[in-house]
């Protein structure tokens, strides 16, 4: 057993386990800890507690300290400084013209690196951008481009339900999100009613899917005949999902009549329900809408400090190769019509010769 304590750096984002020493550590307290991006504050969202070893990443970083009354006066600081870096970033993007919407701007704790969030919708050199900002704010920089769904998270917003947005709110991952969905749940396929603000299926689509199948699972098709409380046998013309209300039309002899019936009073024979299928012209209407889920993401980190350089020697290296074969192709190209030349004249002297 191992014991560990859950951090989260943001809001709605993931819990990462810390090893707590014998720090007394309560929710919601802040602590100072190291991460791969630099030394970080972060919330206590999980107490310390034993859990199995093949439950955590070894090794196991330690807590550094308890975040004190400076500590937060630097996160203050910090917020107040990554609104000024995001307008400096955004004349920058302006100036150099580039085809990308800045989204945010954040300062690690330490201010060992500053990291712009941006979205594009095709690959973007910034490598100009980049250089442009380590030379105003002479820190480590970090560009990175993250999708549509992480900018709705970041920003925040209401949804058309009129609450604040569930990936802003509590959801720490984005779940893989269907068309399919959709159709099971009976909902419209119509793109504006099951779009959230993000432009993607809505996330709370997966929340509510596995009641839907367990609901579903209940009920007969329509189209199935069933056998009513009073014994008469009638076929079901349409079923209320969430009512768990069956209407069937059955024949008393003289005419037939529509009723409804709760699904527990009626008797029929369960059936595998057939899977929810979407056609060809539905996918195609609703082209755009789906997402892989946590992913989309979200790419493309950008260091200035190594990888630029790096890419400017390689493409220098390039470059010199191409040049260096062009010379060698050119005086091929010079040796071979020397040659021609020459065969030419001596051709020319012996047919004179000849003729003479």
């Amino acid at each position: 057993m191992t014991k560990v304590v859950g951090i989260r750096f943001q809001r709605a984002g993931k819990i990462y386990y810390f090893d707590p020493l014998d720090y007394d550590l309560e929710v919601p307290m802040h602590v100072i800890v190291e991460t791969a991006r630099g030394v970080e504050m972060g919330t206590v969202l999980i107490a310390p507690k034993e859990v199995e070893d093949d439950q955590v990443v070894q090794p196991l970083k330690p807590v550094i300290r308890i975040a004190t009354d400076e500590d937060e006066k630097v996160m203050e600081r910090n917020k107040e400084k990554q609104a000024e870096a995001f307008k400096i970033c955004k004349e920058k993007i302006a100036k150099h013209g580039l085809e990308m919407k800045l989204v945010a701007a954040e300062y690690t704790f330490d201010n060992s690196k500053l990291v712009f969030y941006f979205t594009a919708d095709n690959r973007v050199d910034f490598r100009e951008l980049v250089k442009d900002l380590a030379s105003i704010f002479r820190i480590r920089i970090e560009l990175r481009q993250i999708g549509i769904r992480d900018e709705a998270k970041l920003i925040g917003g209401l949804g058309i339900c009129g609450r604040p947005l569930c990936c802003h709110s509590f959801l720490s991952d984005f779940v893989q999100v269907s068309i399919k969905m959709a159709k099971e749940q009976n909902l419209s396929l119509n793109p504006t009613k099951i779009s959230g603000v993000c432009g993607r299926l809505m996330c709370c689509l997966k929340n509510e899917q596995d009641t839907y199948e367990y609901l579903n699972s209940r009920l007969p098709s329509v189209g199935d005949y069933v056998t009513t409380p009073t014994g008469m046998r009638g076929e079901v013309q349409s079923v209320s999902v969430l009512r768990q209300i069956v209407k069937v039309v059955v024949d008393n002899g003289e005419e037939k009549e529509l009723q409804e019936y709760s699904v527990d009073d009626l008797k029929f024979t369960p059936r595998r329900r057939k899977d929810v299928r979407v056609t060809e012209e539905e996918l195609k209407e609703l082209e755009g809408l789906e997402d892989a889920g946590d992913n989309t993401s979200e790419k493309t980190g950008s260091d200035k400090n190594y990888s630029d350089r790096k890419q400017d020697r390689q493409n220098d290296r390039q470059g010199q190769d191409g040049e260096n074969r062009n010379r060698r192709g050119n005086k091929g190209r010079r040796n071979y019509d020397k040659r021609n030349n020459q065969n030419r004249d001596g051709q020319n002297r012996d047919n004179r010769n000849r003729q003479e």
